[in-house]
């Protein structure tokens, strides 16, 4: 009897130590993953706050935690389910996933850069929309066209971390890519609802004496600069990340001039150590990135006049 007691005490400690193991395997896991994806999550972070920029302040934090709670929905119902299904039926789908979804961050960053210096409209549309009259329109409106940038940002972040994820246990390999998710969405919200938040702080602030309320002015006055750097941040690595997720996955389908031009272009820098290394290759995955953003939003320009054109005249 005593003996059996000890046996299992001793299958209890060998399975606590085999969870402990799997454990630690999970959070190492998803902080290399994770990391694997920081442009893309600077991206998301950069694009978000603009979704509530002048809206009513009540209604700010309230419209951020629908959009976060439909971000963590894309990822763990959507994304993570296809992803996993593709890496075990058709892992060299997944290139491909990631090189479409890296020419729609291209596109957007393209996009971006050519309206800022005026050569290209602000929106293209295939149709008008109706203007949403209600402010439950105008935030389920906010909510749906957040979310829809959300699935594909999304998409890449858990594409770019699971294709980061070495360990071959599956049981491992979905709490790790479940943790990058419930990390991600909290990171990138949170920081958001700080953001959008920091100019109510100032003011109340401001209302204060002394130098608090200075603070509180200065934080008012320098709030639009951040947002500014912020979207300038995003489009920056909407064209690195975008460039960089083509040129790898190129050249895991076999295609490997462009891979080769960047590690040639590397090769130049490489004694200079590990930082004049990384910013050589971002800088080449960016310019990359710009040119194929700027074809495909003169392609898409291109497409939709006709499209409007042949629906005008019907």
């Amino acid at each position: 009897m005593a003996g059996g007691l000890i046996a299992l005490l001793d299958d209890i400690a060998t399975l606590a130590k085999a969870t402990a193991s799997s454990l630690d395997d999970i959070a190492a896991g998803a902080a290399k993953a994770s990391s694997k994806a920081v442009g893309v999550v600077i991206d998301d972070t950069a694009v978000t706050p603009q979704y509530v920029a002048g809206l009513d302040p009540s209604r700010e934090i309230p419209i951020i935690k629908k959009i976060a709670r439909a971000s963590l929905i894309n990822k763990l119902a959507i994304i993570l389910p296809v992803a996993l299904i593709l890496t075990w039926l058709a892992p060299w789908l997944l290139p491909v996933i990631l090189i479409v979804g890296g020419s729609y961050l291209c596109f957007e960053g393209g996009e971006k850069a050519l309206t800022k210096l005026h050569l290209y409209p602000e929106h293209v549309d295939l149709e008008d929309a109706a203007t949403p009259v209600t402010p439950e329109e105008i935030e389920k409106g906010i909510v749906s066209s957040a979310s829809r940038t959300d699935l594909i940002l999304s998409a890449e972040i858990m594409l770019i971390s699971l294709a980061g994820v070495t360990i071959t246990s599956n049981l491992v390999k979905v709490g790790i890519m479940v943790s990058v998710a419930f990390f991600m969405t909290f990171f990138v919200y949170g920081i958001v609802a700080v953001l959008v938040k920091m100019d109510d702080l100032g003011l109340r602030l401001a209302e204060k004496k002394g130098g608090v309320a200075s603070f509180g002015r200065g934080l008012v006055s320098v709030m639009p600069k951040v947002f500014t750097i912020i979207g300038v941040v995003g489009t920056l690595a909407m064209l690195w990340v975008g460039g960089h997720i083509i040129i790898s996955s190129l050249n895991d389908l076999g295609f490997t001039a462009l891979h080769h031009i960047v590690e040639h272009g590397v090769s130049y820098v490489e004694h200079l150590g590990g930082a004049a290394t990384w910013t050589a290759e971002t800088v080449q995955s960016g310019i990359f990135g710009l040119i194929w953003g700027i074809v495909l939003a003169y392609i898409w320009l291109g497409i939709s006049s006709v499209i409007k054109r042949v629906r005008h005249t019907k």
